[in-house]
């Protein structure tokens, strides 16, 4: 592993326990020569993120599209900046950069990329492990519902097991590092959930 996209929100709540977990997990990709990618942007959660991996002297790659680059929220000072013309060309080469991926807390944009990769995942076309950094509780509820998937059969459990979850950063890398997704296109194999 030598790259870790994170998603994250272009806002930012004001909560200290969630800038802490923000600057750990800078800490620790940084500690671990780890490349950080992620959407390129200066505000919310995405610009505490890069800053604090920046500011300790690491690698922090951004993929912005051009609209949002002329609306000038795109990162001055990155190690690289892609722009691109539109969102899909942005998650596919996030995609491509990446060796796995951690969703931190956000809005919709947030979900809608860590769940296209997921999706991406459980469909074989990547096998970059995919994780989610549960800070402060934040998507408790969210994996409740990925739970009920389960349980009511539109989820099988191999596929609920391709989201790895921790709250604590230095935890979550080291699930990261470990994981070993074998791509047997689950969801291909049987579709009876019984």
């Amino acid at each position: 592993m030598k790259s870790v996209c994170v998603f994250c929100g272009a806002n930012f709540n004001g909560d200290h326990v969630l800038k802490e977990a923000v600057e750990q997990l800078a800490e620790v990709l940084v500690n671990r020569g780890l490349t950080l990618v992620y959407g390129g942007g200066k505000v919310g959660v995405m610009g505490i993120l890069a800053g604090a991996v920046l500011g300790r002297g690491g690698k922090a790659v951004g993929v912005l599209p051009q609209f949002l680059m002329d609306k000038e929220v795109g990162h001055p000072g990155l190690t690289e900046l892609h722009l691109v013309e539109n969102m899909h060309q942005r998650k596919q080469l996030m995609n491509d950069l990446s060796d796995a991926f951690i969703m931190l807390p956000g809005g919709f944009g947030t979900l809608e990329e860590f769940f296209e990769v997921l999706t991406w995942l459980q469909l074989g076309l990547h096998n970059h492990p995919t994780g989610i950094l549960n800070v402060n509780g934040f998507y408790d509820l969210l994996l409740q519902q990925m739970d009920l998937m389960v349980g009511q059969r539109f989820l099988k459990p191999a596929n609920r097991k391709l989201v790895i979850t921790s709250g604590d950063p230095v935890e979550l890398i080291r699930l990261l590092e470990e994981c070993k997704v074998e791509p047997d296109e689950v969801w291909f194999r049987d579709r009876n959930l019984t």
